[in-house]
């Protein structure tokens, strides 16, 4: 059974143009896919986390912090920095980050992927930065 297309359907699919991806978009794509993995405490360096901590208390939560990308015609390329959750294996991390870093540009942007590199700058230890976990010299 043949389908006739509707007036709305014709005249959408006769529009032409152009669709622009811009940088920030897909940093923000790649920074939710890599917060989603198991094993990422955080994304980026310690500045970027100092600055998104700020952001965080007022509640601007940036997305894209700990993610470099460089978006060609057809391709994408990303840098993403990420601390990692003691005791997971950071090699191990790294890879799934990729994956689904790749995973998400390729799916919600539809660009293909040149390279994603991954770097671990830090390991978060629970209970290393709390205050409460610190003893007193004094009475």
């Amino acid at each position: 059974m043949a389908t006739t297309p509707t007036p709305n359907t014709a005249a959408a699919a006769a529009v032409s143009g152009t669709t622009t991806v811009v940088d920030p978009v897909v940093a923000k794509i790649a920074g939710i896919a890599a917060r989603e993995v198991r094993g990422v405490h955080d994304l980026g360096g310690g500045a970027a986390r100092l600055v998104g901590n700020v952001r965080d208390a007022i509640g601007q939560r940036d997305q894209g912090q700990g993610i470099k990308v460089e978006v060609g015609e057809k391709q994408v390329a990303a840098d993403v920095t990420i601390v990692v959750e003691y005791p997971e294996q950071l090699q191990v991390v790294a890879e799934d980050v990729r994956r689904a870093v790749a995973r998400s540009i390729t799916e919600l942007v539809g660009m293909e992927i040149a390279e994603i590199n991954v770097t671990v700058t830090d390991v978060f230890i629970p209970g290393q930065d709390d205050d409460d976990a610190e003893e007193s010299r004094v009475a």
